[in-house]
């Protein structure tokens, strides 16, 4: 029986695939049973002949038409036999150790285990490019670049609301039960969309801290030419949890920029209501905070119905 089914995209960019496969199956642990799925989405640049070339544990895959991101991933994990699915892009690379952390965790949290991602860092710089993701004062998902050494050594994990699906474990059977990606969102949102969905029933997605993988980072071609309406489509979609899940951050952006400015009596009020919140003191969103997100937001929906008036509103 397979255990776990990498199952890994590609669009052209042939010598990143190369580098993906050859350090994945150098640290693959040996008694791993495990299948490499392939999803060539239609590239051109000489991947389906060289992918014409592979053997077991490589199952190859190739699309007639390009389905994108969201599409080529389905199609993969339907066509997978491992209970556990682990979901790469080919722009990364693996040292030793990476994957033992990420399959422990994700067995830790049992029957709750959700999406659980990694830490990732940027293949040419180093910096760290992805630590789980936060939503923004304005509403929109982005990657963290923190990493706390003490986080790492005594707990190795931390709780996040969405993770990049760069790099991540889920069960299958988590996955029959979400219905995997939304192939709405082309190339960007489907993960975080995914995250919320597995949120909303209840299951829990984390970061795996000590699983560490070096990310070339959006190398596909057209990686970003739709951001815009994927972002469009997850706030109509979860423009409720998102605001909630900005709150903490739209008060700490008004504090770092208005600490200090004034004196008067209701910044302050506003100031000291806002650190108790953050300090966790204070369950209750502040209204200041609560009107300010929804300010926010307003302004970029009004900006997302100028772009793109064909489409609705929020639900």
């Amino acid at each position: 029986m397979v255990q776990v089914s990498f199952v890994i995209p590609l669009f052209n960019c042939l010598e990143l695939t190369r580098t993906c496969v050859r350090t994945l199956q150098e640290t693959i642990p040996a008694d791993l049973s495990h299948e490499i799925v392939l999803v060539d989405d239609g590239s051109t640049d000489g991947t389906r002949a060289w992918l014409a070339t592979l053997e077991a544990p490589f199952r190859v895959l190739l699309n007639a038409n390009n389905l994108g991101y969201a599409g080529a991933n389905n199609r993969g994990v339907r066509e997978a036999r491992g209970s556990q699915l682990v979901l790469l892009n080919n722009d990364l690379e693996f040292s030793p150790g990476w994957l033992e952390p990420l399959i422990d965790l994700h067995r830790s949290l049992g029957a709750k285990a959700g999406l659980v991602g990694n830490v990732q860092r940027n293949t040419r710089t180093g910096d760290i490019d992805h630590a789980g993701m936060l939503i923004r004062p304005d509403g929109k998902p982005a990657h963290r670049h923190d990493l706390d050494s003490l986080e790492t050594a005594w707990r190795g994990f931390r709780l996040v609301p969405a993770v990049t699906a760069a790099c991540v474990i889920v069960g299958r059977e988590t996955w029959s039960r979400l219905e995997g990606f939304d192939e709405g969102f082309r190339n960007g949102g489907e993960d975080v969309d995914l995250c919320f969905r597995a949120s909303a029933q209840g299951l829990i997605n984390a970061v795996a801290l000590r699983s560490v993988v070096r990310h070339c980072v959006s190398a596909s071609p057209g990686r970003k030419s739709r951001d815009e309406e994927n972002s469009y489509r997850l706030a109509r979609r979860w423009h409720r949890e998102l605001a909630a899940l900005a709150a903490p951050e739209w008060c700490r952006a008004y504090l770092l920029r208005e600490w200090g400015r004034t004196t008067s009596d209701r910044r302050w009020e506003q100031a000291m209501a806002g650190l108790l919140y953050l300090a966790g003191l204070r369950r209750e969103v502040p209204g200041f905070v609560a009107s300010g997100v929804k300010a926010a937001f307003a302004q970029e929906f009004a900006r997302w119905q100028q772009l793109f008036p064909d489409q609705p509103g929020p639900g």
